[in-house]
């Protein structure tokens, strides 16, 4: 067993470009607003221009200071506020009762402003207390499922996208969770163990995993069932050099049981895409990373179908071959 993150097809985030999509966002909605106001009142100030100025003057430095950083961050801030309060006062003005009228606006610049008012919301908070976390927090306008989950890499420290956990039996993948919010794969041990057994009847023999899933919790679940953990146990190493040996050379096979998994992750992401998921819907993206573990079931399915008939195949040409000389010897 373990998990990875299957990464969407998002620009990096940063708080500073997400508010000024945000800002071009509104920008676009206010103008839409504003058609049935056209030649009769002059539209509401942006300042788009100059909001467009003070952001690339920022974003086009190769090392901003955190102070350079943080003003951008408040003008943005105030712009969006800005265009959020005239899209307020556009989509009231005309209405019986004050109430709200936002027919002019399509699915998406509908979903995009509700999207907004989270961001800033968001952004706004951590602009005043000074930090850099947010329960649920928004990295991407256009997908707004999509969570940072931190995996601690050397290659990419935080990965935006989904998060699964994958059991791995007999070389078949199975899709036990996926999550667009981060989470703590060890607290997912016991469900897996127990998914396991409604499958096929029963516990397994061994769990192969690594360090993150060998707490102690999950290790007393593990041997009142009679599952084997891989893994060194815990308590002093042994003094005695045979001892010591044999528990060195169990857990280095029981890394080696664990390879397979690497290299499901690997396949998956090289040659299905799961490194990379186009689809921009919550719905599509979870039903592209099903799909990619099935196509990784199918290939191995696939691969023992055609060693069965290859090997049926020799045994024929090996018969055929030698039941001639037989009978002529006879």
């Amino acid at each position: 067993m373990d998990a990875t993150c299957t990464p969407a097809d998002i620009r990096y985030p940063t708080d500073l470009s997400l508010l000024n999509e945000a800002r071009e966002k509104t920008e676009g909605i206010i103008d839409t607003l504003h058609q049935r106001h056209k030649g009769k009142r002059p539209k509401a100030r942006t300042y788009r221009k100059k909001a467009r100025k003070e952001y690339l003057a920022v974003a086009k430095k190769r090392k901003p200071s955190a102070k350079k950083i943080r003003q951008a961050i408040r003008k943005q801030l105030q712009c969006v506020r800005r265009n959020l309060q005239h899209i307020e006062n556009l989509s009231r003005e005309g209405n019986a009762g004050g109430h709200s009228d936002l027919r002019m606006l399509n699915r998406r610049m509908h979903k995009n402003l509700l999207v907004i008012k989270e961001l800033y919301r968001q952004q706004k908070k951590m602009y005043d207390e000074k930090t850099h976390r947010v329960e649920h927090r928004i990295v991407s306008i256009s997908q707004p499922h999509v969570r940072p989950i931190v995996r601690g890499k050397a290659s990419a420290d935080v990965e935006f996208g989904a998060k699964i956990s994958v059991a791995l039996v007999d070389g078949y993948a199975f899709l036990e969770k996926l999550s667009w919010e981060a989470y703590n794969e060890a607290g997912e041990l016991k469900d897996h163990l127990e998914n396991y057994k409604s499958r096929f009847g029963h516990y397994p023999e061994s769990v192969h995993v690594d360090q993150i899933y060998r707490n102690r919790e999950n290790r007393r679940y593990c041997k009142e069932r009679g599952i084997k953990m891989s893994g060194p146990p815990l308590g002093r190493r042994p003094n005695d050099p045979c001892e010591k040996s044999k528990v060195k050379k169990e857990t280095r096979q029981s890394e080696i049981d664990r390879i397979p998994i690497e290299g499901k992750f690997g396949n998956g992401k090289r040659r299905y895409g799961m490194d990379n998921i186009m689809t921009k819907l919550q719905e599509t993206g979870e039903t592209t990373i099903a799909a990619d573990v099935l196509m990784l079931n199918l290939e191995k399915l696939l691969r023992e179908l055609l060693f069965a008939i290859f090997y049926r195949l020799m045994n024929w040409i090996k018969y055929f071959q030698i039941t001639p000389l037989r009978l002529k010897f006879q």
